[in-house]
């Protein structure tokens, strides 16, 4: 067995792991993937088809406005609402102000946890009628995505989810906790792999309000993390709220990181 890392330890290996080599998403059909300079950048081929996200894991070196400006320049010119994902320990330490100078807007920040997969399996007990199952169908991802634009509002609706599946099975794994097969989701939360990297990453955990406090969100944890390990992975990340937050790091997650999303929307109208 590896021995246990330090906050410090699993911040570099995500680092290098995660962000120094693009692994932030695995490659999906019709999304481009490149660099300009040291920014990295994700986005659509065809514009307004899927979000717009650029982060700068190595910094902006002497001129961070120039490289600021390339990418204003560049998604109001494709007229895209962009995000730019900074961490916390990021360079320039000034970069948030330097993006909100560049009209960015800050949402609400989270705090990225990291930690062992195993600290995550855990038994749950859940109300009589509920189960957690792994999702693949079409048909099953289009009730996720109802979940998420009945929690979220159309723009958080999750469509995407059906096509990233077909196009990469092996990348992405959707649980669902649900009352009965034929019955809304009542949470949901998918599970993405980093191949080549020790990392799994979980995503969404969006439980309906009525069912919040029940155990839906720890079951689908759970779950995800005993894929996660079957599938031969270390380590788990998590980009949280200050919701469920406090249930991980219960469960023997770290907090190692604040991460804020800055966004610039230069949609027509």
């Amino acid at each position: 067995m590896s021995p246990a890392l330090d906050d410090r330890q699993l911040l570099a290996q995500f680092h290098r792991q995660i962000r120094l080599a693009g692994r932030e998403d695995e490659p999906t059909p019709g999304i481009v993937q490149d660099t300009d300079g040291p920014v990295v950048r994700r986005y659509p081929e065809h514009p307004g088809t899927s979000y717009c996200m650029v982060e700068c894991p190595r910094g902006l070196g002497e001129d961070p406005d120039r490289w600021i400006a390339r990418q204003v320049a560049f998604f109001s010119a494709r007229q895209e609402k962009v995000e730019w994902k900074t961490y916390s320990y990021d360079e320039p330490a000034d970069l948030p102000e330097r993006l909100r100078a560049a009209g960015f807007v800050a949402e609400d920040p989270e705090t990225l946890l990291l930690g062992e997969v195993g600290a995550l399996i855990h038994d749950v007990t859940l109300p009589a009628d509920v189960r957690v199952r792994t999702v693949h169908s079409d048909d099953d991802l289009q009730r996720v995505a109802e979940l998420m634009r009945t929690i979220w509002g159309a723009d958080r609706g999750g469509g995407s989810l059906a096509a990233e599946m077909r196009a990469n099975p092996d990348a992405l794994d959707v649980v669902v906790a649900e009352q009965r097969a034929d019955g809304p989701v009542l949470c949901a939360g998918w599970l993405r792999y980093s191949r080549g990297t020790d990392f799994a990453s979980m995503w969404g955990g969006s439980t309906l309000p009525d069912w919040r406090r029940r155990g839906l969100y720890r079951a689908t944890v759970s779950h995800r993390a005993q894929q996660a390990r079957a599938r031969g992975y270390r380590f788990v990340r998590l980009d949280t709220s200050p919701d469920s937050r406090p249930i991980l790091v219960r469960l023997g997650l770290r907090a190692v990181a604040t991460t804020t999303p800055y966004v610039r929307d230069a949609r027509a109208g």
